[in-house]
This record gives structure tokens, sequence and C-alpha cells, in this order.
């Protein structure tokens, strides 16, 4: 099962014993699966759920809360819901159910976006909003660089009104349009997590979490592993042009070269891919860092300033193309 789908199946086990809160449920639902429409010059309440037990679990609440029968039809699946979806229908009645739910106004006009009495409820209302929004019309991905937690809205209006309860639950929240569709989106990963667990799907919030933090850490080691080969890289170029460059200056210098410095060119070709810390220890007596970085300094001057004189390649031209100094 997909993510989505895994999230789906643990909130609809979630029931709210409390009758607001299963208002708000139901009412948050039929707003983003669907809303109003008129059949036979009729208002009509329909959902359209991706789900058969989702569909029956509204069919029931409808029942349950509001005394109504709806009709349950199964849709083909054409164009980009080719699996079908499910469709719950309060024909009759319809106009009186929209009025209740507050999906339409005494005037008989839609409500573009929530009741105000959802928006404004106890944390439990506002957390059966959110649930019922995202069993209608929400998804997840996988925790990652574009993970995210949306909601497709069927208007703007819905969209701000989701994103002023998610605020108040403490969960930050956006409305985007995408492609032209209004949607809530919640994008950082300790924003999923919390919006999830309030929702109801703890389990499904625990599991996302461990997968986060384990391609975090995994990420983590990744960045390591690339910044120590870099490292490595750099070093062994360094070791290679400095190495390259002593060679050619006792070449160019011969008898010339004073004995300290010769003493430390001669430690540097000897021991290729030792520190300048560890050369020190193996000089006899005993050098400081900064002592022998001084004399191979020296060393390269002089030899360069005598190669110039002379009209000679500098130590510089004993390095390998391609290798950093």
């Amino acid at each position: 099962m997909s993510l989505t789908a895994d999230v789906k199946a643990e909130l609809l086990a979630v029931r709210d014993p409390r009758p607001s809160a299963r208002i708000a449920e139901l009412t948050s639902l039929l707003r983003f699966s669907g809303g109003l429409h008129s059949i036979a010059n009729r208002v009509a309440v329909e959902a359209e759920l991706d789900s058969d037990a989702l569909a029956r679990r509204v069919a029931r609440d409808l029942v349950e809360l509001y005394g109504v029968r709806p009709e349950l039809v199964h849709v083909q699946g054409s164009g980009a819901r080719a699996g079908g979806h499910y469709a719950v229908r309060v024909i009759e009645g319809g106009e009186t159910l929209a009025r209740q739910t507050g999906l339409l106004d005494q005037r008989r006009r839609a409500v573009r976006g929530l009741p105000n009495r959802l928006t404004t409820g106890s944390r439990p209302d506002l957390a059966a909003v959110w649930r019922g929004a995202f069993l209608a019309s929400g998804s997840l991905t996988e925790p990652g660089r574009s993970a995210s937690l949306e909601i497709t809205s069927p208007a703007p209006e819905a969209a701000m009104a989701l994103v002023g309860a998610a605020h108040r639950l403490g969960i930050a929240a956006k409305a985007r349009e995408v492609r032209g569709v209004p949607r809530v989106v919640v994008r950082e990963g300790e924003a999923i997590r919390t919006a999830l667990a309030t929702m109801g799907a703890e389990r499904a919030a625990a599991e996302w979490d461990q997968l986060r933090q384990r391609r975090e850490v995994r990420a983590g080691v990744n960045r390591l592993v690339n910044f120590d080969d870099a490292n490595l890289r750099r070093s062994a170029q360094a070791a290679v042009a400095a190495c390259a460059r002593v060679e050619r200056a006792l070449e160019i210098l011969g008898d010339e070269v004073p004995p300290h410095l010769r003493e430390a060119g001669e430690l540097r070709l000897a021991h290729r891919d030792a520190s300048l810390d560890e050369l020190g220890h193996h000089a006899d007596p005993p050098l400081t860092k900064d002592a022998v970085a001084g004399r191979i300094r020296r060393l390269l001057a002089m030899a360069d300033k005598k190669a110039e004189s002379e009209g000679i390649p500098t130590t510089e031209a004993a390095v390998p193309a391609g290798v950093e100094d």
C-alpha cells in the first residue's frame, strides 16, 4: 500500500464519539470531496470518494447524524481516475442537509469555504476537520527533499479555511495553487508528523518520522563520506605537488643547499604521505610543524630564485598537470 492509502486506512478506524467532532469531520469530508450539485432543479449533496469502505462510512454517518438515506454508486474510472470511484449522493432532502451542514447559507448560496463554527471550534473539532479533508482529497509523499502532505481543495476559500484551522492546531500549512488547482500544503518534516498525529494517524506518524530520520542519517553519512573523500583527494594532490617541487629544488640547487634545508627536503621525500607535524617527529633532533614548513618554504624560494636568474624552469614546472599545489 502507498503511504497515502496507509494513512487513510488508519484514519478510517478513528471514531471520535463527540457529536460535534463527527459533524465537523463529515462536513469537511463532504466539502473537500464534492459538495453541492443541482440535479433536476434540486440541490443535491454528493461526495466522490476513492474507496468503498470510506463511501460506506460516509453513508452510515449521514444516516446516524442527519437521518437521510443516501445513494451509493460505483462510478467506472476514466482518464486520471482509471480505477473508478464511489459516489455518495443525497437528493431527497439534499437542500435541508446542505443547510444543516453549513454548505448552503440561508439565502441558498453555496458556502465556498467552511462553516465558521467548524474553523473556530475546539481542538478535537479542528482535528476532525483536517481528518475529513485528508480522507476526501489528501495525499502524503515519502520523506525527502520533496516530501509533502497535501490536500486538494475545491476552492481557494476552503483552502484558506483549512490553513486557518491548521494554524490553530499548531501545524505550519500554506495555501498554494498548483496548475490552477488550490491546495493546502505541509512541507516541513516535523509539521507533517504533527499533522498526521493530530488527525489520529499516530502509527503512520511514527513510521513516517522513523523513515525521515533514517533518510536524514543516511544523507548525513553520505555528505561526510563525500567530504572525507574530497579532503583525501586534496591531501594526496598536495603531497604529490610538494614532493615534485622539493625534488626539483634539490636538483636546481645541487651542492648549494644549506644542510638544514636539505634535511627538511629529504624528510619530505622520505615520508611522502606524512603530515608536517609527523615530519618534525622524524627529524633529529625533532622539529616543530612550523619549523619544518618554514625550512621547506625557504628551500623552494631559494631554488625558484636561482632558476629565475638562470632562465630555467622553476619548481612549479615540476608539478604534474592536473595536480593542485
